[in-house]
């Protein structure tokens, strides 16, 4: 009798062991980029390469059910990332219909890249390299007629990056944030600038929100406080003492981490928080360090700029 207990124990080790072998095989994925030249695909694609996915630039559209088929069945291969962009010419039309097919096969993601026309007419003048559809146009008529083109890709894209304020390190930072093994897609995968400036120099144009905080008392008439600013202890313990300071954090604070997850799930990668006084020295400094604190206590990346504060 106690041998055939001890023969059933040992039994119930190897089953868990093939249990838990299987939970470990490896999840796969195709990861699809794409969109305009310029926005900063070729950065995407080797940060992707550094995460370990298999990396392929300009597949021909027709092979990309047959690279799908691969990447399933390779033993090596588990995460693939390819670019599809522009070159493809007219036959972009048909994006749509190969992705619905290579999803009968893959786990399938596409992520299509964009930034304004300022940002990729600057980039191209930096590197001083032709845009693919140039043949004597211009960059701006070469933009117009690549978006055109690209309508079908966008129509499906499942993330939608606009890397208009990124520079080659943020990028890879967000790709890392989302995409690295195990991380996945986060709510936290947006980075928050929060900006001071003085309504007297005008609202920053980048701004995607702005607040107004005007409504508090103003340290410069504080004799003491006037050649400070709000990053001084003394300005933002002055500012910190009234009433309407804190219900206005507290409020601010709510309201912004209602909309944080909305505008991640709407795919955005960036957003500007304008906070603004009279001149940008005190109330919206101090004000724009403070959501920093408690956003990034929140979990969400943030970074602050005093755009009036004397340097």
């Amino acid at each position: 009798m106690a041998s055939k207990r001890a023969a059933k124990a040992s039994s119930k080790p190897a089953k868990e062991s093939k249990s838990t072998k299987k939970q470990e095989s490896p999840k796969r994925e195709l990861v699809i980029l794409t969109g305009m030249s310029g926005s900063g695909k070729a950065s995407a694609l080797k940060a992707f390469e550094d995460l370990g996915y298999y990396s392929v630039d300009n597949l021909p559209l027709e092979l990309i059910p047959r690279f799908a088929d691969l990447v399933l069945k390779s033993a090596e291969i588990t995460r693939a990332a390819m670019v599809v962009d522009v070159r493809e010419g007219i036959r972009l039309d048909r994006f749509p219909a190969i992705l619905k097919q290579v999803r009968k096969v893959l786990p399938a993601r596409v992520v299509f890249l964009e930034a304004s026309e300022e940002a990729i007419v600057r980039r191209f003048s930096e590197t001083r390299r032709p845009h693919p559809l140039g043949r004597g146009e211009t960059v701006l008529a070469s933009i117009s007629a690549e978006r055109k083109r690209l309508d079908p890709v966008r129509n499906v894209a499942d993330i939608l990056l606009d890397t208009t304020r990124f520079n080659v390190h943020d990028l890879r930072a967000h790709i890392n944030a989302q995409f690295e093994r195990g991380g996945g897609t986060s709510d936290r995968n947006l980075t928050i600038s929060v900006t001071s400036f003085g309504f007297k120099n005008g609202v920053p144009t980048d701004a995607d929100l702005v607040f107004d905080v005007r409504f508090l008392p103003n340290p410069h008439f504080v004799p003491e406080f006037r050649k400070l600013t709000g990053k001084h202890p003394k300005v933002a313990k002055y500012i910190r003492q009234f009433p309407q300071t804190k219900e206005f954090l507290d409020k601010a604070t709510d309201m912004l981490t209602f909309l944080l997850p909305h505008y991640i799930k709407e795919g955005k990668s960036y957003l500007t928080v304008g906070i603004g006084c009279t001149g940008g020295q005190h109330r919206s400094v101090m004000i724009a360090e403070e959501l920093k604190k408690r956003l990034g206590g929140a979990g969400y990346r943030v970074k602050t700029s005093h755009r009036d504060m004397p340097r």
